[in-house]
């Protein structure tokens, strides 16, 4: 019973981190929900099955590009959050290596996207993001786009030693971020044009890679560092420093930061140096540093899981912590009738973007942490990302601080909530049906790239929509005619004289968005079965 509703959990945190791209909890809080996930399937293997979250890398890919299958698998990283993580990991590496000198390869872990770049006889031919480490994303155009990324692949004029040729074959992998320069440069621009900042670099390289247009790609100023090599043809190496070695001689962009040291005494200094000086180091955002084996031999004898190499580790940076002010405690209601508590909080920069809410996941949560109305709170961004309240400073409280009190109504229906099932600390509003929240957030979940991929209707489409009473629930969306959505002001402008009388109501018809909506709508009803099923926002389906 625990093993599903973790599972349920973490699968639903994936869907909105990577289909939404709205994560819900910090990293460290998603971490060790797949830990406990972990022990769970140590202790009863038989629960170790394909589709676990613990057997998967990282997020399923998003179709709005063509799917591409990588020659050689992506494998993610294991984390380690402390300094004693790591010590143990390198006691299990020097224990395994079979008494062979072990060196560690040490660089900077870059808070970017994930990429694969294919290179058949030295010429650029594909670029994928990882997506779920076997399958990901054709961006070859949008990377091509990327200053820095060699279209060809030429060999040094002068080499010393033996020269090593271009494989027919080779597989490179690195990670397109967004340097912070140029990032507050362009949220500079969109505030003074009057529009939303981007609210951090890796996001906003997440963004701006999947723009169907190369041009809005190719403005945003990406960069990109590779940092290893995955299938290859026609040449092997001892050393995984060597491969850098090789993909810098070839023009490939490499880490200037990246050293190789010769025991670990060298790799947590390592650690503490860019630890503090993790925003001035480099040109990119930086939430840690990954720790190789060097010698390939080592790497083999060590082997893989089947999502994480065994000679490898990322250690992860404790996140950036500041206090502000706790000036409520609201609750919303999801797409699957989850009553959360959120924080709501005078507005406090942190890591690099103004924070006023952050979630409070659910009342188990608020008194675990201790948290009072009015209370002066901790608050960091889990990851440099998600906001998230750590818990109340307690010596500044002056009595006037109030209890939160979870709600016993949905405050958008008024119906009575259900009470918390066993292994479910989420108290849930039972009006699937009739709740406005619900179907308000299920119709956001219906439209997102994951399921159908509606692409003109948006939060603020689903509100118009709704406040012009022209659908009811997911099925009336789908029986809309233009007539319905020439009632919507959103999707609609002022009719001229050479419009068509029979597509004017009321004096208006169709915006490009109107009729962009319609033509969405059609090709929605021709989604495969699967997209269908997600769409329906029934707990413990997702995508996968």
């Amino acid at each position: 019973h625990e093993w599903t509703e973790l599972a349920e959990q973490i699968r639903e945190h994936q869907f909105a981190y990577y289909v939404r791209d709205a994560p819900t909890i910090s990293d460290g809080e998603f971490d060790g929900l797949l830990k406990r996930l972990e022990a769970i399937e140590e202790e009863w293997p038989e629960l170790r099955v394909p589709e676990s979250p613990t057997q998967l890398v990282g997020g399923t890919f998003s179709t709005e590009f063509a799917a591409v299958d990588h020659v050689e698998r992506m494998l993610s990283l294991d984390n380690a959050f402390s300094i004693e993580e790591v010590q143990a990991w390198a006691t299990r590496v020097e224990n395994e290596s079979g008494g062979a000198d072990v060196h560690y390869l040490c660089e900077l872990k870059i808070d970017g996207l994930a990429v694969n770049l294919l290179y058949e006889k030295g010429r650029l031919v594909r670029a994928a993001t990882r997506g779920d480490g076997r399958t990901g994303e054709d961006v070859t155009l949008n990377v091509r786009t990327i200053e820095g990324i060699p279209h060809t692949l030429t060999p040094p004029e002068h080499q010393e030693g033996e020269s090593v040729p271009i494989p027919d074959v080779l597989e490179v992998r690195g990670e397109v971020y967004f340097p912070v320069e140029a990032f507050e440069a362009l949220n500079a621009s969109l505030v003074e044009a009057g529009k939303t900042p981007f609210a951090n670099p890796r996001n906003t390289a997440a963004g701006s890679l999947r723009q169907k247009d190369p041009r809005v790609t190719a403005s945003r100023g990406l960069k990109m560092l590779v940092h290893g090599i995955g299938a290859r043809t026609g040449f092997e190496m001892t050393r995984q420093s060597q491969a850098y070695d090789l993909l810098s001689a070839w023009g490939l962009p490499v880490s200037e930061h990246a050293k190789v040291l010769d025991d670990l005494a060298a790799v947590e200094e390592f650690i503490a140096y860019f630890g503090e000086h993790r925003h001035d180091a480099a040109e990119h955002e930086l939430d840690g540093v990954v720790v190789k084996v060097d010698e390939v031999s080592v790497q083999r004898r060590l082997g893989s899981t089947s999502r994480a190499p065994r000679w490898a580790i990322a250690y992860k940076y404790p996140p950036e912590e500041v206090t502000t002010k706790l000036l409520d405690i609201r609750v919303n209601v999801g797409r699957t009738g989850r009553v959360t508590p959120y924080g709501v909080m005078e507005p406090v920069k942190v890591a690099g973007s103004t924070v006023e809410q952050a979630t409070l996941h659910n009342a188990y949560e608020v008194e675990r942490k201790g948290v009072l109305i009015g209370d002066t709170v901790v608050l960091r961004k889990a990851g440099d990302v998600i906001p998230e309240i750590v818990g109340p400073v307690a010596d500044l409280r002056d009595g006037s601080e109030i209890a939160f009190v979870m709600p016993t109504e949905c405050p958008s229906c008024g119906t009575t909530l259900a009470e918390q099932k066993e292994g479910d600390k989420d108290i849930r509003c039972p009006n699937a049906r009739s709740c406005p929240a619900q179907l308000r957030e299920r119709l956001f979940s219906l439209a997102s790239r994951g399921a159908f991929d509606i692409e003109a209707l948006g939060g603020e489409g689903v509100n118009a929509l709704l406040d012009a009473g022209v659908i009811a629930d997911e099925s009336t969306l789908f029986r809309l005619t233009a007539q319905d959505i020439a009632r919507v002001p959103l999707y609609t402008r002022a009719a001229k004289k050479t419009d068509p009388e029979e597509a004017v109501v009321d004096g208006r018809v169709l915006s490009a968005n109107g009729l962009k909506l319609a033509d969405n709508l059609q090709e929605a009803k021709k989604q495969p079965l699967w997209r269908v099923l997600v769409a329906l926002s029934i707990r413990h389906v997702g995508p996968t």
